[in-house]
């Protein structure tokens, strides 16, 4: 358990190294990619072309219902843009497909009189009538690259009608082909340089060239202005191949209000719709989210005949259908600015952030785990390699006793060595040396109740006596009342009682008796002139 407890701040260390060098690497090219939740709502309305405020009706459009009156006819309006685009199928891991829907609503008009009213909108499955506020209404549908953001031509077409009863979305759409341009999201990392988007209006990719960069609810971003060319709108077909209602308008001069040389007022006009724009997107360059969108739209009949054949004043004739400048209002930037923030964060976290901690925090707990190994070696044991006496308790046994040193240092004889008969030495002084082959190392006394750490650091050369091969051996030490071991008084070699009446006769001693009284020395001490005594040296 212990070793697992150690191993436990290497195994972590090792995962945030290991997820410090994975985030950036595999997660964070996963948050590169266009969200399959992505819902973007955008709202713009008409405002002042020359930026003053205040102005109501700063839009020009198009009398629907004048057609079936003797002219034609303009209105003053306010206009409100609203654009919704959000994922559907099909949809995978590396591609996305927007659904844009597309309204321009008229709020309210103004006639030439001066007369006005708010314009209502009925509902989808009522007849619209000629002045319906609803202006126009498409269906975008689009599938993209996931990490380029570029289309991808899977799906690319543009529903310009709605879906009558029993039929399919196809049927009311004609499909876009060769598109390549942005349109509701930049790819990632922006560069300082031009682009192609797309617009829907006229079909066609238009050059978004670099400006400026500006700093929009605290985010950076780049302004791109794109200039769609004028295009003629006729020449878009339906799904039913043929030009869009409201394109081509075939009415006397009168009606037009064209007058001029070589023009009769009943002579019929053909004029078409024709439209341009200019676009105004603010991308943040790191996401390519659009913070912020303006473009000045212009919608226009005039005649395609522009040959010298053609009288000068149906040539030089310019009615304007819908003209207005369409600005993002403040709620849509200030949405786009914190979803731009969002995902600005979530790159930042992932790819500099998150590493970064994760990387400190790994080699932090890989320090850690090496000194807590080098102080569990340290302390396991001494440079020596030998487990130190006083860690060990005295209880344990077998591996776990450390033996004292004299214990250590005992010597045993494999056999009880062969120890000569004691003889009397000779007379004179001689010097005995000890014979070192026939001695044995005996433990000095030592208290019971005395722990072996006390006796750890003493010699263990002085703690062992050094007897020669003389000396009798016994396992008993010897009792100083025995008096059989005295020079006073000592038993014969033989075994037998030197006196009448000790023994009996002929018998060796069974033991020595303790209560023998001393001999008296003084008594049997030589007297002056006791060498002439008989029977002196017979004893």
């Amino acid at each position: 358990m212990k070793r697992v407890a150690l191993a436990l701040p290497a195994l972590l260390g090792i995962a945030c190294i290991a997820a410090a060098i994975a985030i950036p690497t595999y997660l964070v090219p996963k948050l590169r990619v266009v969200p399959l939740d992505l819902d973007i709502t955008s709202v713009a309305t008409s405002v002042p072309a020359d930026g003053q405020a205040g102005d109501r009706f700063p839009a020009v459009i198009f009398d629907r219902c004048s057609v079936t009156k003797p002219k034609a006819a303009q209105f003053s309006a306010h206009l409100t843009q609203q654009r919704r685009s959000v994922i559907v199928d099909p949809s995978d891991a590396n591609q996305a497909t927007l659904q844009s829907g597309q309204t321009v609503q008229v709020d309210r008009i103004r006639d030439a009189a001066g007369k006005e009213r708010d314009l209502t909108m009925a509902s989808s499955n009522a007849d619209r009538k000629c002045d319906d506020a609803l202006l126009t209404a498409t269906v975008d549908r689009v599938s993209v690259n996931r990490q380029t953001s570029v289309p991808n031509g899977v799906v690319s077409s543009l529903q310009l009608e709605a879906v009558p009863e029993g039929g399919n979305v196809d049927e009311a759409s004609v499909r876009l082909d060769d598109r390549k341009g942005f349109q509701y999201k930049f790819g990632f990392d922006v560069q300082k340089r031009d682009y192609y988007y797309y617009d829907t209006n006229t079909r066609q990719d238009a050059i978004a060239k670099f400006v400026e960069e500006k700093t929009i609810d605290g985010v950076k971003t780049y302004h791109f202005v794109a200039d769609v060319p004028e295009t003629d709108l006729s020449n878009l077909p339906n799904p039913a191949g043929e030009a869009p209602l409201g394109t081509i308008l075939n009415m006397p001069a009168k009606w037009w209000g064209i007058k001029g040389k070589g023009v009769k007022a009943n002579d019929i006009v053909t004029m078409h719709r024709y439209g341009q724009a200019t676009r105004h997107v603010y991308v943040e360059p790191q996401t390519g989210t659009i913070l912020y969108g303006m473009e000045d739209q212009e919608q226009y009949f005039k005649s395609p005949d522009d040959s010298a054949e053609n009288p000068r004043a149906i040539r030089d004739f310019r009615m304007d259908a819908l003209k207005g400048r369409f600005e993002w209002s403040q709620e849509t930037v200030a949405h786009q600015a914190d979803r731009a923030k969002g995902y600005m964060n979530q790159l930042r976290w992932g790819g500099t952030i998150a590493p970064i901690i994760l990387g400190v925090v790994g080699v932090l707990l890989l320090l850690a785990w090496a000194a807590l190994l080098w102080l569990g070696r340290r302390r396991g044991s001494d440079p020596s390699g030998e487990v130190p006496v006083d860690e060990l308790s005295p209880d344990d046994d077998g591996a776990g006793t450390a033996a004292t040193p004299d214990e250590q240092t005992t010597v045993l004889p494999t056999a009880p060595p062969a120890y000569p008969a004691y003889t009397e030495p000779e007379p004179g002084p001689q010097s005995v040396q000890p014979d070192d082959s026939a001695t044995r190392a005996i433990p000095t006394y030592r208290p019971d109740d005395l722990p072996p750490a006390e006796f750890s650091s003493v010699d263990e050369t002085a703690q062992t006596e050094i007897l020669p091969s003389s000396y009798a051996w016994s396992q008993e030490a010897a009792s100083p009342a025995d008096v059989t071991d005295t020079e006073a008084f000592r038993a014969p070699a033989d075994g037998f009682s030197p006196m009448p009446g000790d023994a009996r006769p002929g018998q060796p001693y069974p033991f020595a008796d303790p209560t023998r009284p001393m001999p008296d020395v003084q008594r049997h001490a030589p007297q002056p002139g006791d060498d002439d005594l008989p029977g002196r040296h017979e004893r």
